[in-house]
């Protein structure tokens, strides 16, 4: 594990400013460049890295944890509200033998990385807050707070950006045909027949090459217009390679949510598609609710989650079993809340929780080891958890799904479906296909 900066004192200064437009934000942001967005949440554009940490193998959860303690633990920060509070953005691989390397898409992102931006701009129902970060010898409060004004400054000048041709795609490539597909998701079922698996969700990738250099910045702006009930974000590597890389996404699932000793999480599992007319889609909604194969996945998950949670928990409640409707699917939900017996890292509950049998399977173990045996790429940071933390140990983390992996012309879409013992192989493509939708709409 390593981290930028000489030294661990964080200097953070905040000011209320007039809120400038996101999307000038966004594309006049500085790399490593970050975007946070999600319903009942703030939104936060992060520019520049004051500090970054970094870990691998399968105890990156608890390294970046004992890093960001030392990066917090002699702070000189005024905040003045706490929503401009300095936080770390990043996320984790999937896998814990992420093996990163110079090939492929997720080449440049290490197994786990998080960023302090050094400029920090968060929109909150009250107003916008500008917050700059710095960490090492050289930083003064006095620096900080001219950083401060000087950048304030330039936000004031933005304007709404001209809008940018959009890229179009020419050119798709499946790493998985459907035979192929057909033949991984017959030997799953054949294995949860003999009760060596529960449930694994087997997922597939796509690589769009497009006419143009795609703007990750436009197409994650386009996303959270699009999908104000997901999870929207940006995050990019520290890595100086050309074209710059990112990973985008609008995903549904929460991972977790912690406050103090409030813990908030859910089951997302269980898909359909919507329909052409507002009947359709309520009968397709109630089609889901009575399906057997469809509530069986999800109660799977379900239980899997509060199981997960029960070393940790005091209390845990269930909430109402429903269908969240998103813009080209219809998902079961049930939401999760639990009250911890103590205090916990956000951390902590996160390494706990991942991954939950939505993106995993059972057992975890066996499920594993079937997706790293039958999926033809690596996964990276798809299905992986992706989010904030603070000084506190509080912080919001979703699991990365309609997501894409970007750099010049070439996205690298990803999808999953869950493989229980009644799937057919190819009601279960169309399902991967309905999934990718959300990314290629933008695209397109």
């Amino acid at each position: 594990m390593r981290s930028l900066g000489d030294e661990r004192r964080v200097v953070s200064r905040a000011r209320q400013i007039p809120a400038p437009p996101t999307r000038a934000t966004l594309a006049g942001a500085t790399t490593p460049r970050v975007f946070w967005s999600g319903e009942g949440e703030s939104t936060v554009i992060g520019s520049g890295a004051a500090a970054t940490l970094t870990a691998t193998g399968s105890d990156r959860f608890s390294e970046i944890r004992a890093a960001a303690e030392r990066l917090f633990a002699e702070g000189d920060v005024h905040a003045g509200t706490e929503a401009a509070r300095p936080r770390l953005f990043g996320g984790f691989t999937f896998h814990d033998d992420h093996d990163r390397g110079d090939d492929g898409p997720w080449g440049a992102f290490p197994s786990a990385q998080f960023v302090l931006p050094r400029r920090q701009v968060t929109y909150t129902e009250g107003g916008a807050w500008l917050t700059v970060n710095a960490v090492g010898s050289e930083s003064t409060a006095g620096a900080v707070s001219d950083e401060l004004d000087a950048t304030a400054d330039a936000l004031a000048g933005l304007s709404a950006p001209e809008s940018v041709r959009p890229s179009t795609v020419v050119e798709r490539a499946r790493t998985t045909t459907i035979d192929a597909w057909r033949e991984s998701v017959t030997n799953t079922t054949e294995q949860i027949a003999t009760g060596e698996l529960q449930k694994v969700v087997l997922a597939m990738a796509l690589e769009a090459r497009l006419d143009g250099p795609l703007a990750a910045d436009e197409v994650t702006a386009q996303l959270a217009d699009t999908y104000p009930d997901c999870y929207r974000f940006l995050f990019e590597p520290v890595d100086e390679r050309e074209p710059q890389p990112a990973f985008i996404g609008a995903t549904p699932e929460r991972l977790v949510t912690l406050r103090g000793r409030t813990l908030a999480t859910g089951a997302l599992a269980g898909t359909t598609g919507r329909g052409d007319t507002p009947a359709e889609d309520e009968w397709l909604a109630d089609e889901l609710r009575r399906d057997e194969k469809n509530v069986h996945e999800h109660e799977i998950v379900a239980d899997a989650i509060r199981e997960q949670l029960s070393p940790f928990a005091a209390t845990i409640s269930t909430g109402e079993r429903d269908v969240r409707r998103l813009a080209t699917v219809q998902h079961l939900e049930t939401p999760i809340t639990a009250t911890l017996a103590d205090d916990e890292h956000v951390l902590t509950l996160v390494e706990a929780l991942h991954p939950t049998p939505a993106v995993g399977g059972l057992p975890p173990d066996r499920a594993l080891a079937t997706i790293r045996e039958t999926e033809s790429f690596d996964r990276g940071w798809y299905a992986a958890p992706v989010g904030w933390f603070d000084a506190a140990g509080h912080g919001s983390f979703a699991v990365a799904l309609r997501s894409a992996v970007t750099a010049g012309d070439t996205a690298t879409l990803f999808a999953g479906v869950g493989i229980v013992e009644d799937s057919d192989p190819d009601a279960e493509w169309d399902e991967v296909q309905l999934k990718y939708r959300p990314m290629l709409d933008e695209l397109e």
